[in-house]
């Protein structure tokens, strides 16, 4: 395969990006999971590892997000995911959105420790150059959940001429996140009423102090939500089931009102 091939266009349901070497069968998505103006791409992001990836271009936007569920990032483990459930709401307010699945060389999904890892961040990397090239503009991270960890590491390794800002959301604090390196506007939310054992409320109030070097930083509180199970999981406080509106609009004003400062 010849580097820098593309199979298919950007506007159509499937594409293949090769964008070095070769690359294994990509992997699909059902077509019950995408919404009205979505499609997916598969991205060759580190030889011989692919990864599926669904966006949508919004046109005229002037900023683009990715998305990070949490749990193990599989998309036929997230689909429930609060993050999966409300990414329509940001190209209604005019941001593209990219989601990227877990890459194919963690078929079983990602662990905190790759989520931390350099090669997660060389993966989003190509993850923010697909955005900007139908998109071209700032990127934000949000994460949920262990998808905070992501945003959090990746942004810490990439720096501010990658990624623009981040927002945290019912971050799991487990071992730590690399808050002291993070050197661009992050806003944190948390719901008071988390039941899950590593996310807990304590340490949202703490992680504002240990964004020392954040240009701006700012916690959002929000409290109830449904409870159907797992308190960890998607149907609960912590995926903000029955609450999604009280947070997702605080994160898009903060994005627009923090992008490019």
């Amino acid at each position: 395969m010849k580097r820098g091939f593309l199979a298919g266009v950007f506007g159509s349901a499937f594409v293949v990006v090769f964008i070095s070497g070769c690359v294994s069968t990509p992997a699909s998505v059902g077509p019950n999971l995408l919404l009205p103006g979505e499609a997916t791409v598969v991205l060759q992001t580190r030889p011989g590892v692919t990864e599926l990836v669904i966006y949508n271009f919004v046109r005229g936007a002037q900023t683009s997000v990715i998305l990070l569920p949490g749990g193990n990032g599989r998309f036929q483990d997230v689909s429930g995911n609060f993050l999966m459930r409300v990414r329509g709401q940001f190209t209604r307010q005019g941001l593209s959105i990219a989601v990227p699945n877990a890459p194919s060389d963690r078929s079983s999904g990602m662990d905190l420790a790759f989520r931390r890892s350099a090669m997660h961040a060389q993966d989003l990397n190509v993850v923010i150059k697909l955005l900007q090239t139908k998109s071209p503009g700032p990127v934000w991270l949000v994460g949920t959940s262990n998808g905070s960890v992501s945003a959090a590491s990746v942004a810490a390794r990439l720096g501010p001429s990658k990624v623009v800002g981040i927002v945290l959301t019912s971050t799991v604090w487990k071992n730590g996140l690399p808050l002291g390196d993070i050197v661009v506007p992050t806003l944190v939310v948390h719901n008071r009423d988390d039941g899950c054992t590593s996310s807990p409320y304590s340490s949202a109030l703490r992680s504002i102090e240990l964004l020392a070097r954040a240009p701006a930083k700012k916690l959002v509180t929000v409290q109830g939500g449904q409870s159907q199970g797992d308190p960890c999981g998607a149907k609960s406080p912590h995926g903000y089931f029955g609450i999604e509106d009280q947070v997702v609009l605080p994160i898009i004003q903060w994005i627009e009102s923090h992008t490019g400062s």
